[in-house]
């Protein structure tokens, strides 16, 4: 089962008191966007095997949106943090570059 912590009340969390609520860090689109604009972000989304940046929200708990890096073939989680930061805190991206040394930021944004 996956664990995740809740970057703002610290509880561990199991994931069925959380919330999956898709791919973290997508572009959001409003009023007045083309509909080629919509459409990509309604289906256009990644499914990697690794690295994979998630939007969650802590249900049962506070209630907050969080984002969490784990790799989707290992379910090794990286570490979660604030939903409102534009990229991951360079603490999470030093643990995947350990394990993925090619990995890159750049590749993501």
């Amino acid at each position: 089962m996956l664990t995740l912590q809740c970057p703002y009340c610290g509880v561990w969390a199991e994931e069925t008191e959380l919330h999956a609520e898709g791919e973290a860090h997508l572009k959001r689109f409003g009023p007045g966007s083309s509909d080629d604009e919509f459409e990509s972000y309604l289906f256009m989304r990644e499914n990697p095997k690794g690295v994979h940046f998630e939007r969650w929200r802590h249900s049962n708990g506070c209630g907050k949106f969080f984002h969490a890096a784990r790799s989707t073939t290992t379910l090794e989680v990286f570490g979660t943090y604030s939903a409102q930061t534009l990229e991951p805190p360079q603490d999470i991206k030093d643990k995947i570059s350990a394990k993925y040394p090619n990995w890159s930021w750049r590749d993501f944004s």
